[in-house]
């Protein structure tokens, strides 16, 4: 993972969402965030988003990913991924 994704990790994971690395995320250098943890409900929302959230992703959330440059992608309605914008 490069310096920015390795930031927001920290960042986040700090925050109290639930984010994770797996084989796959090695692979491509990002990282995800689990929907299906029990916290999850407090930052992301595939199904049941309030109405200031954009595309189910908490706005506290969305902002540290704005000023890194990056973003948030449903790989599933179980797993966000991070990644750089390009």
């Amino acid at each position: 993972m490069n310096a920015k994704l390795q930031e927001a990790y920290d960042v986040l994971k700090v925050m109290g969402v639930p984010v994770f690395v797996n084989e796959d995320h090695e692979e491509r250098g990002n990282f995800g965030i689990n929907a299906e943890d029990p916290r999850a409900d407090e930052w992301v929302s595939y199904y049941h988003s309030p109405i200031n959230w954009t595309f189910g992703v908490h706005p506290a959330l969305e902002d540290v990913l704005v000023q890194l440059k990056l973003f948030a992608e449903w790989q599933n309605p179980g797993c966000l991924s991070v990644w750089e914008n390009s």
